[in-house]
């Protein structure tokens, strides 16, 4: 055996992509943001509530202000190269994690491919990356939970790395 086999168990992943929009204020803004995300991700978006009162945001307790959607397997993939393709797959170091997950954010939805509606608006958003490798299950599930190794956990490293392999990113120390 010349050749080195490469454990497949290590092999970092998108476990999933998490979507979030948030407009401040409940209402006809929330459900236009609403309609962007189900137009993007293709399911219905779930929504937040603010925790408290800040009357300088004229914000209430407990109304709704964001809504975001989590997606995963192929179709995360997908918009988040669609995401990326607008950052022009360029990422400041600091957008990633001491986990090894990472996130950004676009200004204008539109960049994304989805048509322009002068009824809907122009809306931004938050794309967050979370990194895993075969056998993070282990810890969510709901019988025997137990603990991931320090070795098998995705670095902020690794992270980088893979980001860079997969998408040929790159990664800057200036701030966009």
């Amino acid at each position: 055996m010349t050749a080195e086999k490469k454990n497949p168990m290590c092999d970092i992943s998108i476990t999933k992509l998490c979507l979030n929009i948030c407009v401040g204020e409940s209402g006809d803004r929330l459900t236009r943001a609403a309609k962007v995300l189900e137009q993007l991700s293709g399911q219905e978006p779930c929504f937040s509530k603010a925790r408290f009162t800040v009357r300088s945001f004229g914000i209430r307790r407990n109304e709704k202000i964001s809504c975001w959607c989590t997606i995963r397997g192929a179709k995360a993939e997908e918009i988040l190269e669609r995401g990326l393709k607008v950052k022009e797959y360029e990422l400041w170091r600091g957008c990633f994690s001491d986990e090894g997950n990472f996130g950004f954010g676009i200004d204008e939805h539109i960049d994304l491919g989805i048509k322009y509606d002068p009824s809907i608006g122009i809306y931004g958003m938050d794309f967050y990356v979370v990194l895993g490798r075969p056998g993070y299950r282990v810890r969510y599930r709901r019988k025997q939970k137990t603990r991931i190794g320090t070795k098998h956990k995705v670095t902020k490293e690794e992270a980088q790395k893979w980001f860079q392999a997969k998408f040929d990113g790159i990664l800057t120390n200036k701030k966009n």
